[in-house]
């Protein structure tokens, strides 16, 4: 029963955050697109850490995570005001490169699959 309850206080927090970060946060060092893949809430419902995907260029990837960062205390009001939980968890970002590392990949099957079929001719 505690694992239903936790699953869906990540699943819920996940979705507010990105709202939030959609919607809300004003920050013009924010230009690369952001995708929250994931949040993980402790048991004790303390810490929560959020796991996001930025795409673009490194510049603009290095710029984002340091305003998503300044502005970690904000979106923990909002999330505050939005979830009613007994404690606002602290905040933890921490950066996914899982989706970068799956196109990665496709693209190296992709050449291996175009060079294959070259040879076959």
């Amino acid at each position: 029963m505690a694992k239903y309850r936790s699953d869906r206080i990540n699943e819920e927090m996940r979705k507010e955050i990105s709202s939030i970060i959609s919607n809300d946060v004003r920050d013009p060092r924010i230009t690369a697109m952001i995708s929250v893949t994931k949040v993980d809430v402790t048991k004790d419902l303390m810490y929560a850490k959020l796991y996001v995907s930025l795409f673009g260029n490194e510049e603009s990837k290095a710029e984002t995570f340091t305003a998503l960062k300044s502005s970690l205390g904000f979106i923990r009001r909002e999330v505050g005001h939005r979830i009613k939980l007994r404690h606002t968890p602290q905040l933890m970002l921490e950066l996914d490169t899982t989706i970068e590392q799956g196109m990665h990949i496709n693209d190296i099957l992709h050449k291996i699959k175009e060079s294959s079929s070259n040879g076959d001719e």
